[in-house]
């Protein structure tokens, strides 16, 4: 396996980059702003996995304000990469999409060792269960929803054939080297929680039986109000990044593990809109978050990725990472420590990191998942 990690500002120089073709399998992260289509051209990319990242992404080498590339030579493994568009139902697509790359990689009915995804935003629960209808809930899925620069919905995900503002990628690994993969947030449960009383899919009504955005905001101290006499939806995205809320989902060793729910906006009537969806009955935990806390977790994930291998003191191929959108514009100018830190817990391999506003991942015991406010990666060798 050999593993090149390369980043431009157009979609034509990263295909000139890409020049040592033919790759088994590439996954490209960008800004919205760039035209993917030179790379859909390039036979050199028989199998290639696309989505926009919030202002760019991250390698090895730094902050990729266009386009990056994580590009695979691997003749003993085999890959498969489908898209299919959402129309009226996600889980279908995803469905879908999945045997079209099981097909794609000529493994149809096998189960691949990972799967790699990327959807964009609103349907991710569905996403994952559609995916699960073909593999069953034991292969893990990692991945990180499309995103744009401004939540404007200017996100879109592509393959080799086709680009869609609504839909889904997937890709099927079955690598020829071994990968191990962690998922976890950078935060810590507050001394609040309360029971979701009532909600309808991504929208918190209630808890406790008060209006949510009553309780959150009495949890965080008023740092989260929107003017009461606006009528309509006001966004509180920035403001909540340090304050999502929690779901204990699972436990490692008497140690709670939470899914995070973004809060994005705020209603008049109390609602809140999440990013993720929350069910009655649920207990909400509030989460604290410290920029510091989110500069150092994306290496701590990295090194804990790398430590669940058997191997883990080997040097590795390379790895793809997931980092929340969200966090990233929290933390933006402190990104080159970020990149320093997954460095340093690589052993400094290529690697490729995508900003996404959402997240998926594989919990002991919980099985595939979707969160925000995340970070994940993917070792491999």
């Amino acid at each position: 396996m050999k593993i090149t990690v390369e980043s431009a500002a157009t979609a034509e120089d990263l295909a000139r980059q890409l020049d040592a073709g033919p790759y088994d399998f590439v996954s490209v992260h960008n800004n919205f702003e760039a035209d993917p289509a030179a790379l859909q051209m390039s036979p050199d990319l028989p199998r290639l996995h696309g989505a926009t990242s919030c202002l760019g992404a991250m390698t090895q080498a730094g902050l990729a304000h266009g386009l990056a590339a994580f590009a695979i030579k691997d003749p003993d493994g085999a890959y498969g990469t489908a898209l299919a568009s959402f129309e009226d139902d996600p889980r279908a697509a995803a469905l879908n999409a999945t045997n079209k790359a099981l097909m794609n990689a000529d493994r149809l009915g096998e189960r691949p060792e990972i799967i790699w995804v990327s959807a964009t935003p609103g349907t991710e629960e569905d996403v994952l269960a559609g995916i699960e209808d073909v593999t069953g809930p034991e292969v893990p899925i990692i991945g990180g929803s499309a995103a744009d620069n401004s939540v404007a919905g200017d996100w879109f995900v592509f393959d080799q054939a086709d680009k869609s503002g609504a839909g889904v990628v997937v890709s099927v690994l079955f690598p020829s080297q071994p990968v191990s993969f962690a998922y976890q947030n950078g935060y810590s449960p507050s001394q609040h929680s309360g029971i979701v009383t009532r909600a309808t899919g991504r929208t918190l009504h209630e808890i406790d039986g008060r209006p949510a955005l009553d309780v959150y905001g009495e949890w965080t101290g008023g740092g989260i109000s929107i003017d009461r006499a606006q009528k309509g939806v006001q966004t509180i995205l920035s403001e909540s990044t340090l304050w999502p809320l929690g779901r204990e989902i699972s436990q490692v060793g008497q140690v709670p593990f939470f899914l995070l729910a973004h809060p994005a906006y705020a209603e008049q009537t109390g609602d809140l809109q999440l990013f993720a969806t929350v069910a009655e009955g649920e207990e909400l935990t509030l989460m604290n978050g410290t920029v510091e806390g989110l500069v150092e977790r994306a290496g701590r994930v990295a090194g804990l990725a790398r430590a669940s291998a058997s191997t883990p003191d080997k040097p590795i191929d390379g790895a793809l990472m997931i980092y929340c959108g969200g966090c990233m514009l929290s933390v933006r100018d402190q990104m080159p420590q970020v990149v320093a830190g997954v460095n340093a817990a690589l052993g400094d391999a290529p690697f490729l990191g995508a900003f996404t506003f959402g997240e998926q991942g594989s919990l002991v015991r919980a099985g595939n998942r979707h969160g925000n406010l995340m970070i994940s990666c993917i070792v491999f060798g």
